[in-house]
């Protein structure tokens, strides 16, 4: 993978393995036309690579008793690099927050906060927005349901 390119082949690989990463290297590789080595062989270069960094199940947050979402923008005071890296690193530790994004605009953070019903929410907004003095404000949205999900990327081989 010369400079980090992807060549056709990297992205069919991974076309078919984000949407299933069971599949087994024979079938992938009559997917894309490789042999089963040669489709073992790429997908641990893109794991060494950092290309795949996470092969995880993806679970029905309601099957765990997890089934509100809200989405939360968030506004800091001070916005130096240490606030900034300060807050970020505190979202990574909040188990409740399943993702969480530095952003342009009228917001500096948008976070995904999965719990279990509003009670959960509110302990989480005094745990981490309320009890941080550089939180200026923060506005909620509840998810009636989820429409779409995941982390599937639209990738184009050639």
């Amino acid at each position: 993978m010369p400079d980090g390119v992807l060549d056709e082949l990297d992205r069919k690989i991974l076309a078919h393995y984000q949407r299933d990463t069971r599949i087994s290297v024979e079938k992938l590789g009559a997917e894309v036309g490789l042999s089963a080595a040669a489709v073992h062989r790429r997908l641990k270069r893109l794991r060494d690579d950092g290309v795949i960094e996470a092969e995880i199940a993806v679970i029905a947050p309601a099957a765990v008793g997890l089934p509100l979402t809200c989405i939360v923008e968030i506004d800091l005071d001070r916005e130096g690099t240490s606030e900034l890296d300060g807050f970020a690193e505190r979202m990574r530790g909040c188990p409740a927050v399943q993702q969480c994004f530095y952003v342009t605009g009228q917001f500096d953070f948008i976070a995904i906060v999965v719990v279990a019903d509003m009670a959960a929410y509110d302990a989480f907004t005094r745990a981490y927005l309320l009890a941080d003095a550089n939180v200026k404000s923060f506005t909620t949205h509840v998810a009636f349901s989820r429409i779409k999900t995941g982390l599937a990327l639209a990738i184009q081989a050639g």
